[in-house]
């Protein structure tokens, strides 16, 4: 062996050994690791998609909203943003928020962000899609939550019942939680799909949430998308 290959295998190690340490360090523990997963599928039309939106960034940077994840043992929780339909599509990727300075950046990066899409209903793709997601955060975590919102019934994609089974199979600590919204609109183009024999919100109850104490809440049309979705989200990061 040469000098000079000798000197190029040092200086190989010396670099992997220098990533070693960081490599090796533990990742974040947060209080609550959160999928907020948001329904942006054809039966929503763009007035009803800007009051949503509108909705998520005002429950983020409620004051009750940002006490609660302030109040955890860590005292901060990480969040993720989904829109969803027939694809799915990471509008914001793994955040830290800790105070209403970083819940005001969450508030703004979103209402930057164009819609995703305006296809199908997939439901079960979502949930699959939202539980990768969970499984290759970047933060540590005890309690980890799917928060689902949506005004129809899945039409496409993965089944929803067993696709919940599937994910909460794989992780006893995970919970999906629905957030209905009663969408009364004339220029819905199925009421089918949006009004189910039964109604929604029990369609949500039977074939999407589960999880210990996982619950689906109601908002009566978009108007009160966003009190609804803070309400939801103080219960969600309160439980424990």
């Amino acid at each position: 062996m040469t000098v000079t290959t000798k000197r190029a295998l040092l200086a190989g190690l010396a670099l992997v050994l220098s990533w070693a340490p960081a490599l090796a360090q533990p990742k974040q523990t947060v209080d609550l690791l959160l999928v907020l997963a948001a329904d942006v599928s054809r039966s929503i039309n763009d007035s009803e998609f800007a009051l949503q939106r509108k909705g998520y960034a005002s429950a983020m940077t409620d004051s009750r909203v940002v006490r609660a994840m302030k109040s955890g043992q860590y005292g901060r929780i990480a969040v993720t943003f989904v829109e969803w339909s027939d694809e799915q599509d990471v509008l914001i990727d793994w955040m830290i928020i800790d105070d209403h300075h970083s819940a005001r950046q969450f508030a703004e990066q979103l209402a930057s962000k164009p819609r995703s899409f305006g296809g199908g209903t997939a439901i079960g793709s979502a949930i699959r899609f939202a539980a990768g997601l969970l499984a290759n955060a970047p933060f540590v975590a005890e309690r980890k939550v799917i928060d689902i919102s949506g005004d129809g019934t899945s039409n496409c994609g993965w089944d929803v019942a067993g696709s919940r089974d599937m994910v909460l199979n794989k992780d006893g600590d995970l919970v999906i939680n629905g957030l209905v919204i009663i969408n009364d609109s004339p220029n819905v183009l199925s009421q089918e799909h949006t009004h189910p024999p039964g109604g929604l919100e029990n369609y949500y109850r039977s074939k999407v949430m589960g999880g210990a104490g996982a619950f689906v809440m109601v908002a009566n049309g978009f108007q009160t998308f966003g009190q609804s979705l803070a309400n939801k989200m103080i219960a969600e990061i309160a439980m424990r």
